[in-house]
C-alpha cells in the first residue's frame, strides 16, 4: 500500500446549498404520482436520532453494545410554499381565499439538489439529489413584525418525521436491506456514458417537455368556430430558412380556403418520486441496453 497524501488538489470537497426542491404528495397507496416546485427555500437539514447504545456487562467486562432503530427526522425552512404543500400542512380552503387549519396532515416526499464543490470547480464539481420518502410535518411557527428600518420576510419552518419505505435487494453479507427513509444519489458516479442514466432518473423527478406537433384539421363543420376550438393557422414555407409558424386563428366562422391545425403536445410526462425499487433499477438499467 502506497504512503497516504492528503489535502491532494481537487480532493478538496466540501457540500453546501440546496436548490430545485419539489414536493410530492402521497396517494392512497404510498406512491408519489406529482410533484410541485416548491421556490424561496432557504435550507434543509437532516437530523436522523436514535441508534442509542444500551451496553450490557458480564464478567467485568462490557459484554455487548446494542443499539436503538434510528430514525429519520429534517427541518425544512422557507420564504413561501406552494399551495399543494399547504393541504399537506393541515389546512384547507372551504371557498376561495379563505384557509382553515388544524386539519389532517398527509404524507408526502421531497427531492432536495445540494451541491457538491472542491478548491478547482468551486460550486460547480458536482451535486446530491436527496429524495426523501414518508414525510409529515408539524406546525410551523409564524411571527409577524411591524416594518421598520431593517425589514425581514417571514422565514417558516417546519419539523418533517418519516416512516421508511422498502427497499429490495440485500448487502455485500446478503442481509436484506432494511426499510429507509432517504436515498441520496451523487452525480460525480455518474458521468460518461453513465450519465444517461442520471439523466433518465431526473427526467421523472421534475417531469420532462413535450413537443408541440400540429395537424390538419379534417373537414370542419360550418358551424365550428376556430378561435373558442383553439386551431392555429400556418404561415411560411417550412425551410430551414423560412420554417412554419403556427398562431392561433381569430376566425369565428370557418374560411374554406383556409386549413386549420389542431395542437397537441407529445412526450410530457409530469414529474413523480419513484419508490426506491424503481430508483435502484433506472440507475442499474444497462446503458444503450
Amino acid at each position: 500500500m502506497a504512503k497516504l497524501e492528503f489535502d491532494k488538489a481537487g480532493e478538496h470537497f466540501y457540500e453546501t446549498g440546496n436548490e430545485k426542491v419539489v414536493v410530492y404528495p402521497a396517494n392512497e397507496v404510498g406512491a408519489y404520482p406529482k410533484g410541485y416546485a416548491w421556490n424561496g427555500v432557504t435550507g434543509y437539514t437532516e437530523s436522523p436520532s436514535g441508534a442509542d447504545e444500551t451496553a450490557l456487562y458480564a464478567d467485568n467486562i462490557k459484554y455487548l453494545s446494542l443499539r436503538a432503530a434510528e430514525t429519520f427526522g429534517a427541518t425544512i425552512t422557507a420564504y413561501t410554499y406552494p399551495d399543494e404543500f399547504a393541504k399537506l400542512d393541515g389546512s384547507a380552503s372551504p371557498v376561495a381565499g379563505m384557509k382553515i387549519y388544524q386539519q389532517a396532515r398527509r404524507a408526502f416526499g421531497l427531492c432536495v439538489k445540494t451541491l457538491i464543490g472542491n478548491d478547482i470547480d468551486s460550486n460547480d464539481h458536482g451535486y446530491l439529489l436527496h429524495l426523501v420518502y414518508g414525510l409529515t410535518c408539524s406546525p410551523s411557527e409564524r411571527g409577524y413584525s411591524t416594518v421598520n428600518e431593517s425589514p425581514e420576510a417571514i422565514e417558516f419552518s417546519w419539523e418533517l418525521s418519516s416512516i421508511p419505505v422498502p427497499v429490495p435487494g440485500v448487502d455485500a453479507s446478503g442481509k436484506p436491506f432494511k426499510n429507509t427513509s432517504v436515498i441520496t444519489i451523487d452525480s460525480r458516479e455518474f458521468t460518461g456514458d453513465k450519465k444517461a442514466l442520471l439523466d433518465a432518473l431526473e427526467a421523472k423527478l421534475y417531469g420532462t417537455d413535450g413537443t408541440d406537433t400540429y395537424t390538419a384539421v379534417a373537414d370542419p363543420g360550418v358551424s365550428d368556430n376556430p378561435s373558442t376550438k383553439g386551431w392555429y393557422e400556418r404561415s411560411g414555407a417550412g425551410t430551414t430558412q423560412d420554417p412554419y409558424v403556427y398562431t392561433l386563428s381569430q376566425d369565428t366562422v370557418v374560411d374554406n380556403e383556409k386549413t386549420y391545425y389542431a395542437k397537441s403536445v407529445v412526450g410530457d410526462a409530469d414529474p413523480y418520486l419513484p419508490l426506491p425499487a424503481e430508483v435502484i433499477s433506472t440507475l442499474s438499467t444497462t446503458v444503450g441496453g
